[in-house]
């Protein structure tokens, strides 16, 4: 890793490093190393003759601001942009923690308030760049460290892995959001109206590149108490959802979404225009993929040395991720649609069930039970 004035390590290969040395050592730790280092090789280029460092290089003058002051530039200006960075971060986290916002209570159908589906997958996307963008990479690793106690990293210095878990809460959320706007209706015609509307959100999303907002759309019209709504999908072609479900579908291991997503990644490596730019991955198989290949390898080889060829084909992949994450959103924001999305009521999944069966009511004796059994709960809690 460390750079000598005769090499200077692959960009990539230090990314690999500094992102798997975390489940090895801690970050303050390894800097007090590289500087033990650097201190310990200064004198190299001026040792009496006859003496030897065998294996060892004089650390890379360039690379360090106590010996070359022209540096310090440099790093003040690289300090200057971090600081807005670490700013926006921490406000975002504050806002994750608190998630009351003001809402116009009599205006909580998404519909109205955007009735066009193409401008709500623009929307969604904004929420999606927003919140991939404060995950960080190191995330990635501490969630893999944190289900593994035996590794040497002391978890009270990590930092949290928040921002990553409530991106998949928003993926969750999401999808009983969209739940909750078709059961909200007892009248069969705006149910039917409510589901081609998202089903429309959907495909605009699957356009766009915005894969997770695709998922957690179908996710959400799959729940139970709304495929169960007979009477509902009847009035709905069924050819315009099946589109949409056969590109996520889970056979073979997602081999459609995938073949899809890079497709997705061949558009934006090569465009100019920056809505061809977006990726959006379904986030969930993103970490999936990277907690079986974490899972499927080794960490360390027979002789007791870091299998690094498995770190390096992890960084690959977060490096992709990266690259997604860091576009930003060429559409115009609307903060109503945006607040809705984000805090608007959502009902849980026995409130789903519940005002499912208020939609159409049980037609077989297992959801007469259940209906029953509902009805009871919500009696002995009042």
């Amino acid at each position: 890793m460390v750079p000598t004035d005769v090499y200077y390590p692959d960009r990539a290969y230090l990314f690999a490093f500094l992102l798997s040395s975390r489940l090895f050592i801690k970050p303050h730790d390894l800097l007090a190393k590289v500087r033990n280092l650097c201190e310990t090789q200064q004198g190299l280029g001026s040792t009496p003759a006859g003496s030897s460092h065998p294996g060892q290089a004089r650390f890379a003058e360039h690379l360090c601001c106590a010996i070359n002051s022209s540096l310090r530039a440099n790093v003040s200006s690289l300090l200057h942009n971090l600081h807005p960075r670490l700013t926006a971060l921490e406000a975002y986290e504050k806002s994750l923690e608190n998630q009351s916002a003001s809402l116009d209570e009599n205006c909580t159908d998404i519909s109205e308030i955007c009735p066009n589906p193409a401008l709500l997958a623009q929307q969604l996307t904004h929420v999606e760049l927003e919140r991939l963008s404060f995950i960080g990479p190191e995330e990635f690793v501490q969630a893999f460290a944190k289900e593994n106690p035996s590794l040497e990293t002391s978890f009270k210095d990590m930092k949290k892995t928040h921002n990553l878990e409530q991106y998949v809460q928003w993926f969750n959320r999401l999808s009983y959001f969209v739940a909750t706007q078709v059961c909200k209706y007892q009248k069969k015609k705006m149910r039917v109206r409510i589901v081609e509307y998202w089903i429309e959100t959907g495909r605009e999303c699957f356009n766009i590149g915005n894969f997770n907002s695709l998922m957690a759309i179908i996710a959400g019209l799959n729940m139970s108490p709304i495929s169960r709504l007979k009477k509902t999908w009847s009035k709905i072609q069924s050819g315009k959802f099946a589109i949409l479900e056969h590109q996520m579908d889970p056979s073979s291991n997602f081999s459609s979404y995938r073949s899809t997503l890079k497709a997705a990644m061949w558009r934006s490596a090569g465009a100019t225009d920056q809505r061809q730019r977006i990726v959006i991955p379904f986030f969930s198989l993103l970490v999936k993929d990277l907690y079986f290949l974490n899972q499927g390898c080794s960490s360390r080889l027979p002789n007791g040395h870091i299998n690094f060829d498995k770190f390096w084909q992890l960084a690959k992949q977060v490096t992709e991720f990266m690259a997604w994450k860091q576009v930003t959103c060429p559409f115009e924001k609307d903060p109503k649609v945006i607040s809705l999305l984000q805090h608007g009521p959502v009902l849980n999944e026995n409130a789903l069930a519940l005002a499912s069966f208020e939609c159409e009511p049980p037609d077989n004796n297992q959801e007469k039970e259940r209906c029953k059994t509902l009805k009871a709960d919500v009696t002995a809690s009042n």
